[in-house]
């Protein structure tokens, strides 16, 4: 019974503290980047033309993903206006980078 005791105490004071902890880097909340001043409109669109709009209005990288996750389109945009005419009606997702900075939106095609 002494042994058992001594094994338990020393797996309590020794073990458990190296083996019950894990290292894991935190977020900083405050370090979420997203591009200033996103628009995009109209959302729902039926006309086959989006336009997106920032607050600086560089040029931009456009990816569009169907809901499966596969990419359907790319694209960089010098301007606003985005043709997506041959995009069947649907929802798809967005994603846009300016800047080194990417942002990600739904796009309902009607």
């Amino acid at each position: 019974m002494k042994n058992y005791l001594r094994t338990l105490l020393f797996l309590i004071l020794f073990v458990a503290p190296v083996c019950g902890y894990s290292q894991m880097a935190e977020s900083n909340p405050s370090d979420t980047s997203t591009i200033e001043g996103l628009s995009i409109y109209p959302n729902p669109v039926s006309n086959g033309k989006i336009y997106i709009t920032t607050s600086k209005n560089l040029a931009k990288d456009i990816e569009i993903f169907d809901v499966l996750g596969k990419k359907i389109y790319s694209s960089s945009l010098f301007g606003k206006e985005l043709n997506i005419s041959k995009l069947t009606p649907g929802i798809y997702i967005l994603k846009i980078k300016e800047n080194n900075v990417s942002a990600t939106r739904k796009l309902v095609v009607r």
